[in-house]
């Protein structure tokens, strides 16, 4: 079952983020993933599964919970999660845009 946020979830009513490697959709998926799709309708899926064996990972740390994972929400089109763990945008879109998949490096 994955979990899925939109942009109307965003926190700033009335900000609408339109950069292109601003996201416009979120779903969890098992195993550590998302689904993403940016604003210029480029999507694919990021792999945080490299959390789980990472050693110190500051605050990425709390993700290695899996229920702290899958409260993933879009901000502004930025992917985060409640304790201000976030992604860059910019660099999740070029890995998507050049292999359709990334698995983030921890």
């Amino acid at each position: 079952m994955s979990i899925q946020t939109t942009p109307e979830a965003d926190r700033a009513a009335g900000v609408v983020p339109t950069a292109p490697w601003r996201l416009k959709a979120l779903s969890v998926l098992p195993d550590y993933r998302l689904a993403v799709t940016f604003q210029d309708g480029t999507n694919g899926i990021v792999d945080f599964s490299a959390v789980l064996t990472a050693g110190e990972c500051g605050i990425f740390e709390a993700l290695k919970d899996k229920a702290w994972f899958d409260q993933a929400r879009l901000e502004l089109g930025v992917v985060t999660w409640p304790n201000g763990a976030d992604i860059d945008p910019a660099w999740m879109y070029e890995e998507i845009r050049a292999n359709k998949s990334w698995s983030v490096p921890f």
